[in-house]
């Protein structure tokens, strides 16, 4: 018997709900014990929008920074070191003008 384990083909299905991309350019995460939350922002200027928000456990959450860690890696093995962007300093959200 062959040790190998056999390779299960997966079909992903793309939601009818969901008609593209959004673009995000912040993220602001919060945490419980049982479940990560994520929202992704797309901010310009003195004013920004939700794009998005994920839901997920902690193992799961683990695996998706494991991914794009390795990808990150890869990206930049091919294209060379990526900058860390700058969004108004390290605060993400909305600032009250003075």
């Amino acid at each position: 018997m062959s040790n190998q384990k056999k390779q299960v083909k997966k079909e992903i299905k793309i939601a009818d709900n969901i008609p593209g991309a959004e673009y995000a350019n912040a993220m602001q995460v919060n945490h419980t014990k049982d479940e990560f939350q994520m929202m992704f922002l797309n901010i310009f200027g003195a004013s920004g929008r939700v794009t998005n928000k994920i839901i997920s456990s902690p193992g799961h959450v683990k695996k998706m920074v494991l991914a794009l860690t390795e990808n990150i890696k890869k990206y930049e093995d091919n294209h060379g070191k990526i900058e860390e962007a700058e969004i108004g300093g390290n605060e993400i959200g909305f600032k009250e003008n003075k």
